[in-house]
């Protein structure tokens, strides 16, 4: 393997730029078994979550355009159990595939479900013959049971693709909402029911798309809305019921490659981030629709051409990092107080790879060591004309010498609803050898100080609780306090940073 030192002397040379670039942070392949999976190319989206509560992040996807068994072994629900140290168990379960998918407790059991979108709804079954479906899990990885009356019922005929879960309406459970990856299935957001049967509360068909959908909060007012890498749209502002209006204002008209959003700057509103060009630019929400661009000095940055852009808190520092990746070399870059940007870490990966199939993903800390690791696929040579996806992993290479608990989210001037289902993040550092630790979340509304409500105890140490949030609250001086226990007795705890709950 080629050492850090001599990666990124490569990659000066490589790369020809200067300026800021202080390597806080830098990454070593624990790719292992995932590898083995043999992939086809296409678009892929995995996400990560704990789906059988061992307290160890899982890799989940269902596949690339191979799935189901079309010259690869990939079928219906894939993941890769995690076991903290690098080390993968790959389950799958049925026969459907190419799609996006996002992990959460749907009916509210504590198991971890997942929702997906796919073009190949293959199945001979419940399980996997909808474009969009949600199923919930026994808790094992491997045992799914579909939970979808209702959901692909309004024109969706081609194929859908990136997905995420939010509680769209703050009525306390998940809702689901989904992209088509072409044209032109459109963008569609389903409300759940609880009880296994879903109603569209907005969406739209037609238009071309790219793949990518998520939930955010651009405008900082709590409630939940929508980036999507559609033509017809990348922002949509929610109005708490569940419906959305289009709030794309000024955002240039080439804008809907790789849609993401985070916060890049500790304010409380989410930055919208897409690929133009090759060069990945950031822009804020104002008001009257209005988006400031962000980007900066960014390009000089990072890569010459980039096909992926991510937003993630990969420092712990409360803010979203800029992640981008393209033709086997990525970049972490740090937005600074004065509006410019620094680099964190960049590096490249064993092989070189082009769109389509690249996909980018990090801010979850696969192997407790207190930092968030990244995770991307890209398309690489593998015969004579021939390309096929492949998966890396990459964690973050510190070794912690302490016990620590890092709050994620919610960060810094985040709006919270009475009564919405919200996750809670967190990375901990834990010394090897500590044995698999539990986390407590308790609620301050005074600053960090008493009364206290605990929102959940026992929780296995996977760095995501899903909670809801207390209802008959209104403060801006909301602070949670997570409190990390290991099996050896004793705790470690940390204060979040101020964010405010809203009726």
């Amino acid at each position: 393997m080629i050492s850090p030192a001599l990666q990124l002397a490569a990659l000066a040379l490589a790369w020809g730029q200067g300026g800021p670039d202080t390597p806080d942070l830098s990454y070593v392949e624990i790719t292992g078994a995932i590898s083995s999976l043999a992939l086809d190319g296409g678009f892929l989206e995995i996400e990560a979550g704990d789906v059988n509560g061992d307290g160890q992040p899982d890799l989940v996807s269902v596949g690339d355009h191979g799935s189901p068994f079309i010259n690869t072994q990939q079928h219906g629900v894939t993941v890769w159990l995690g076991d903290g140290q690098g080390g993968w168990t790959l389950v799958q379960t049925g026969n459907f595939g190419y799609g996006g998918c996002a992990l959460g407790d749907t009916d509210g059991d504590g198991l971890m479900d997942i929702a997906y979108g796919v073009h190949h709804d293959y199945s001979s079954n419940d399980f996997g013959d909808q474009l969009l479906e949600v199923a919930l899990g026994d808790g094992s990885g491997a045992g799914w049971t579909p939970w979808d009356d209702g959901l692909a019922t309004n024109g969706e005929t081609w194929g859908m693709f990136g997905t995420d879960l939010g509680d769209v309406d703050a009525d306390g459970d998940l809702d689901v909402g989904s992209t088509s990856f072409g044209c032109c299935a459109g963008v569609h957001v389903y409300r759940n029911h609880a009880d296994g049967t879903w109603s569209q509360s907005f969406g739209f068909l037609g238009g071309n798309a790219d793949s990518r959908f998520e939930f955010a909060d651009f405008n900082g007012d709590g409630h939940l809305d929508i980036a999507a890498a559609h033509a017809s749209g990348a922002a949509w502002l929610g109005d708490g019921v569940g419906g959305f209006s289009a709030a794309d204002g000024n955002l240039p008209g080439t804008h809907y490659l790789g849609v993401t959003a985070g916060d890049i700057d500790a304010d409380g509103r989410d930055e919208i981030a897409f690929v133009s060009s090759g060069r990945a630019r950031v822009f804020s929400w104002g008001a009257g629709n209005v988006w400031t661009e962000r980007t900066a000095d960014l390009a000089s940055l990072t890569p010459a051409t980039i096909q992926e852009v991510a937003l993630a808190d990969m420092d712990v520092d409360g803010r979203d990092e800029v992640l981008v990746f393209g033709n086997g070399r990525y970049a972490i870059c740090s937005l600074s107080p004065t509006g410019t940007w620094r680099r964190v870490a960049r590096g490249v990966t064993a092989g070189s790879g082009t769109r389509p199939g690249e996909f980018l993903r990090g801010g979850v800390d696969l192997d407790h060591n207190g930092f968030p690791d990244l995770w991307l696929v890209q398309e690489e040579p593998a015969g004579l004309f021939i390309t096929r996806n492949v998966h890396r992993v990459l964690a973050e290479a510190s070794t912690p010498t302490s016990l620590d608990i890092r709050p994620l989210a919610p960060q810094p001037g985040r709006v919270w609803r009475g009564g919405q289902v919200r996750f809670v993040d967190w990375a901990t550092a834990v010394p090897p050898g500590t044995g698999a630790c539990s986390v407590t979340l308790v609620l301050s509304t005074q600053d960090g100080a008493a009364p206290y409500v605990v929102l959940a105890t026992g929780l296995p140490d996977s760095g995501r609780a899903q909670i809801v949030v207390p209802p008959g609250i209104s403060s801006t001086t909301c602070r949670l306090v997570y409190v990390v226990t290991p099996p050896a007795g004793g705790r470690r705890r940390s204060t979040g940073p101020r964010f405010t709950i809203l009726p």
